[in-house]
Parts: structure tokens; sequence; C-alpha cells
């Protein structure tokens, strides 16, 4: 599994006009899946989410008590080293990518955290506000 993790102070996720998901002061992570992946995979990806120390004065979420904005996103899989058109064939199907999506936002829960979802499969627009700005790629 991949993630971007990015400190913001709000984030925010739309589907058809609606917010379905929104936090302040905490991290948006963009998590994808790759067709090997399993719920071990997503429980070790939370894990380094939440205890990572990439918060100000080297806090993890977990020691700030800070909320999680998760959004899936197959795209991390893309790829371009060929022409101008991304292959998508390294990305997890939905099938497999959704419930260890799930997985991973409620091993975060499980571990205390306070968790906000996009909504799988949908046209989400995310809105967010880098803090720092600090980002991070993570693969396990």
């Amino acid at each position: 599994m991949r993630a971007v993790v990015q400190t913001v102070s709000r984030a925010s996720v739309t589907v058809d006009g609606e917010v379905v998901g929104a936090i302040d002061d905490g991290l948006l992570v963009l998590v994808g899946a790759t067709h090997d992946d399993t719920p071990a995979h997503a429980e070790k990806l939370a894990r380094k989410v939440h205890e990572l120390r990439i918060l100000d004065d080297e806090r993890s979420a977990a020691e700030a008590s800070a909320p999680v904005l998760v959004v899936s996103q197959f795209t991390l899989y893309g790829d371009a080293r060929k022409g101008r058109r991304p292959s998508w064939s390294a990305a997890a199907p939905a099938e497999l990518a959704e419930p260890l999506v799930t997985a991973f936002a409620d091993a975060l829960r499980a571990r205390g955290a306070h968790v906000e979802t996009g909504r799988f499969r949908a046209h989400m627009l995310v809105e967010s506000v880098n803090v720092g700005p600090r980002t991070l790629l993570l693969e396990v």
C-alpha cells in the first residue's frame, strides 16, 4: 500500500455538493492499494501514519490526538514512465482496494484516531490547506 501524508490546517471531501468528510489541524492521507496488498499491510500503514512524527514540535497524530482524513486514491499506482498516458495496471481493482482502504481507516480508529473518509468510487472534490508544507510518501 502507498500513502501520501500531508499536514493540514483543514481538509475536506465533497461528493455531489455534500461534504462527506472534513477535519481541522490534522493529516490528509491519500491511500492506494496494489494487487498483492493484504489487511496486514493496511494495519502496518495505519500504525506508521498514526505514529509518524510529522506534526508541529515533531509530534505524531497519536500524541497530538490529531484527526485524519482518509481518501482512496488509486492513481498513486499510476505509471507514466512511458508515453503521456498513465497506466493504472499496478492499482488494485476496486473489489480488492475498497476493503483495504476501509481496513486502513478502521485500523486508525482502533488506535484511537478520529477518522473521516471520502467516498470510494465517487468523483470527489478534495480541498486542503497544507501546513509547512509537509508531505511524505509512505509505502509498506
